[in-house]
């Protein structure tokens, strides 16, 4: 929508995608994990999908539905579509299907780096049948928390100031409302915590680099980045941000959305507060609250 603030530079995320297709699948480990985790939650809806895209992943999810022949069996035709290489160029605020002409849709780590989230959301929708699904995986807010502080601290110590380094990324909440805000039907939305541990910070640089994942904010910072700058920033980042074996951590927060296109047939959800028995005694297993995933 024109209304939404321009955060990101598209060109700047093809050049670097682009820049990252060499080494991208010697670091893309985070990318193969969603890739799997899409496939694993494809694996549990038994149903067939004619049409399929697969937008984003670099190929990824490609190679991990060839490896599940039984999933493999319930996909007709696959569009392999990325935003400069592994498939398809496509660009995914200016989606070129019509009305109705997929589906599913599955999306790995694509849709952080666009500006506006809402209108690639409705045009997906869009794209789909009626009862087509979408899954779709982005990085969510805690991503990258303990270098965007590394970095803020560095810059405000050396220079009296500091701007953006790191992408803003979007909270649970607000990417599960996204889905109801579009018009999907039977939205869902959970999150995958990964931390990741590295021996130097340049190691989760060179990673974000081979991904293409390094920030493409459209308003750049006027000052690059010095050697003085990172130096500090690393020694912060040493401080403050390892564990007892002295390796640094890095958080990854996975977002899934779930969504399907409305149809007539799909269960209608109660109204709030008409439910009569709780989940739990139906089951008969005593109510505890919800934890989350973290992986090493």
């Amino acid at each position: 929508m024109a209304s939404n603030p321009r955060l990101i530079e598209p060109r700047l995320v093809r050049a670097r995608k682009r820049r990252a297709a060499a080494e991208f699948r010697d670091t893309a480990f985070l990318v193969a994990r969603v890739a799997a985790d899409l496939a694993d939650r494809l694996e549990a809806i038994p149903r067939r999908f004619e049409r399929v895209l697969v937008l984003g992943g670099g190929g990824l999810f490609g190679d991990e539905l060839r490896g599940r022949p039984e999933l493999a069996a319930r996909i007709g035709e696959v569009i392999e579509a990325d935003v400069a290489s592994g498939g398809v160029v496509v660009d995914p605020e200016l989606l070129p299907f019509g009305d109705g002409a997929l589906d599913l849709i599955i999306s790995p780590l694509v849709l952080h780096a666009v500006n506006d989230v809402p209108g690639v959301l409705v045009q997906m929708r869009l794209a789909l049948r009626p009862d087509g699904l979408l899954l779709a995986s982005l990085f969510g807010g805690e991503t990258l928390n303990e270098l965007r502080l590394s970095l803020l601290e560095a810059e405000e110590e050396l220079l009296g100031g500091a701007g953006a380094r790191v992408l803003p990324f979007a909270d649970l909440q607000a990417a599960a409302g996204l889905l109801q805000r579009t018009g999907f039907a039977l939205p869902a939305a959970d999150r995958d915590v990964v931390t990741v541990r590295y021996g130097e910070p340049m190691r989760l640089l060179a990673d974000l680099r081979g991904m293409g994942e390094t920030a493409a904010l459209a308003e750049r910072h006027p000052r690059n980045l010095s050697r003085r700058i990172l130096a500090r920033a690393f020694e912060i980042y040493r401080a403050r941000f390892s564990d007892e074996e002295g390796r640094l951590r890095a958080t990854f927060e996975i977002i899934t959305l779930t969504g399907w296109a409305p149809h007539e047939s799909q269960q209608k959800p109660l109204k709030p507060g008409s439910a009569k028995t709780r989940l739990a005694d139906a089951l008969g297993v005593t109510e505890k609250s919800a934890g989350e995933k973290a992986g090493d």
